[in-house]
């Protein structure tokens, strides 16, 4: 599971490695453009209920903290999914429940 720090906040935004590595390449992207955009997610299920919302501009202060040593393999078809929702009127919509298969089949291992 990454971590996600934004701005000031000590408390960070847990995204799981695979779809943390596909958002950072997208805001890295859109930052280098000059452009800033919303970031938006459901809150996953364990937390408190509701949804939050991000702005993501380059005065604000981002670091992404990825729980595996080795980097993920990008899916280009969900880099672009990514990139046309972060350019779209309603930003980046991410959902943090969907666990990436190789965390998935970890989490059933370590509960077995």
């Amino acid at each position: 599971m990454g971590l996600l720090f934004y701005g000031s906040s000590e408390r960070p935004i847990r995204i799981p490695d695979r779809v943390l590595a596909h958002v950072k390449v997208v805001i890295a992207t859109k930052l280098r453009r000059g452009e800033s955009f919303t970031v938006s997610w459901r809150h996953p299920d364990g937390e408190e209920g509701g949804r939050s919302t991000i702005w993501i501009q380059p005065s604000i202060p981002l670091r992404f903290v990825f729980g595996s040593v080795e980097p993920e393999m990008l899916d280009p078809a969900l880099l672009q999914s990514y990139a046309n929702s972060a350019n779209s009127s309603s930003g980046l919509t991410i959902d943090l429940d969907v666990a990436a298969p190789a965390e998935a089949a970890e989490a059933a291992r370590r509960s077995a």
